[in-house]
């Protein structure tokens, strides 16, 4: 597009999955600018799929000329041309934040660079950023700024069971938004406010039991793992207490390095 290689390479992918008649959802800063208009600058192109769409989708982009690889398979795949990147994202780093049918059903469509294309829902958008505090990236100010956009539109009950017995992070995220906006506070439902505070003072009242367990591995891949090696916590995120497998962990805690 204007001769600029990156777009036209986006572009492309756009085309040849939505020709090949493969559902997907454009999310990252496309997503963001969508619903709030904040617009920065991206290195890539996000795109949200179905799990068991990954393999025919690789198929259809190699077909295309295209490489694409798996470095991480609990969560996303990479599409490469010319040092250039399109992510394939089926989960969130954690293993949490699953893309399954109900993205698709609630997904809005509008136009990514000239191609008609399904936007991940709000309430998608804000579950799988909610759990990003990484030193290096926090997405608390993306929620802030989707909240405030789109408080008119997000089903709170369907955002609520997506967090399901994840709850306090929403809390967290909610509180925050009345904090950096106290104006406009009562763009969160009471009910939704009174609910999880209700939540919040149940558990304040009751006595913890069960094993120690950091959830903490959730939130960031790094900050917590002294928890978790040294300190003799449970981690989070390992069966049966999460999505993912000790050797998923492995993988995504050596990329920490490679990262660095």
């Amino acid at each position: 597009m204007d001769g600029d290689p990156t777009l036209a390479f986006y572009q492309d992918v756009l085309e040849t999955l939505t020709q090949a008649d493969i559902p997907f959802l454009v999310g990252g800063a496309y997503a963001l600018s969508y619903y709030t208009a904040v617009v920065r600058p991206t290195k890539d192109l996000d795109l949200f799929i179905r799990r068991h769409d990954a393999e025919r989708i690789g198929e259809t982009l190699r077909h295309a000329g295209y490489t694409m690889e798996t470095p991480y398979p609990h969560w996303l795949a990479k599409v490469r041309a010319n040092g250039d990147l399109v992510d394939l994202i089926f989960s969130s780093g954690n293993g949490i934040a699953e893309v399954d049918d109900a993205w698709l059903e609630h997904a809005p469509k509008a136009a990514v660079l000239g191609v008609p294309v399904l936007i991940c829902p709000v309430e998608e958008t804000i579950w799988s950023k909610a759990f990003i505090m990484e030193r290096e990236r926090y997405d608390g100010a993306d929620i802030v700024h989707l909240l405030r956009a789109c408080s008119d539109r997000i089903d709170w009950h369907r955002l609520l069971r997506r967090f399901s017995f994840h709850w306090r992070v929403l809390l967290s995220h909610l509180t925050l938004f009345g904090f950096v906006y106290p104006a406009h506070r009562n763009m969160i439902p009471s009910w939704l406010m009174v609910e999880l505070l209700d939540r919040l003072r149940q558990e304040a009242l009751a006595q913890p039991t069960g094993q120690p367990i950091c959830a903490g591995t959730l939130l960031s891949r790094e900050q917590y793992l002294v928890d978790v090696e040294e300190q003799g916590y449970r981690d989070a995120r390992i069966h049966p207490l999460g999505n993912m497998s000790e050797g998923e962990t492995a993988i995504w805690t050596e990329a920490i390095s490679r990262k660095q």
